[in-house]
């Protein structure tokens, strides 16, 4: 049985509302561009990422705040958040997200990839992720509901083939730095090389 902190417990009580938000979102509204920081940032860096990708739990884990803090919370980067998923759990997990809505779409991503190895490698992952809805506040009804919604599911698999096509995406975590792809967990000190010329 897959077992959670209590840290997840709480951050799951003050994503409370979940359910009533997820239930009156559209389609559109839950394949909207997921982002953190300002539109005008000269620098604009897509994350392409699989909630099943270990590379990208560890790029979650131990990267992304300290890239966060010196890039996107200082203006310089515009981070985009983009669904890639390599297999049905990973797909699901994004539906989840997807239908939990804007305000807590980033802090589900969090919860999911900090209990990664716990859900995604159970026996039946889906019921592990049904499990972590119920903590947000997502009945079973809509959690079925979520999981039964082709429309968001076809969504999320056109974004992956645009991906596919645009830009060459194969792996994951991708990165797009102004429409250039880099693949890989990269580090901070790799984001640093690359941004640096891109930021005088």
């Amino acid at each position: 049985m897959a077992r959670f902190p209590q840290v997840f417990v709480i951050v799951f009580l003050l994503l409370g509302g979940l359910a009533a938000r997820a239930a009156a979102a559209t389609v559109e509204e839950m394949l909207a561009e997921a982002s953190l920081g300002s539109d005008k940032a000269p620098v604009t860096v897509i994350e392409y990422a699989s909630l099943t990708c270990p590379h990208c739990a560890a790029f979650a884990t131990t990267t992304f705040e300290a890239f966060k803090k010196k890039y996107v919370d200082t203006g310089k980067v515009h981070f985009i958040y983009r669904d890639f998923p390599f297999d049905q759990p990973g797909l699901r997990a994004a539906m989840m997200v997807r239908c939990s809505g804007p305000e807590r779409f980033f802090g589900f991503l969090e919860i999911l990839f900090k209990s990664q190895e716990s859900w995604a490698s159970a026996a039946d992952p889906l019921a592990e992720l049904a499990k972590i809805a119920r903590l947000g506040g997502m009945s079973k009804e809509e959690f079925d509901a979520c999981m039964k919604n082709k429309e968001l599911m076809d969504g999320i698999l056109k974004g992956e083939l645009e991906a596919q096509q645009k830009y060459k995406v194969e792996a994951t975590p991708s990165f797009i730095v102004n429409d250039v792809l880099h693949e890989g967990n990269m580090s901070l000190e790799q984001f640093d090389g690359i941004l640096a010329p891109l930021l005088k």
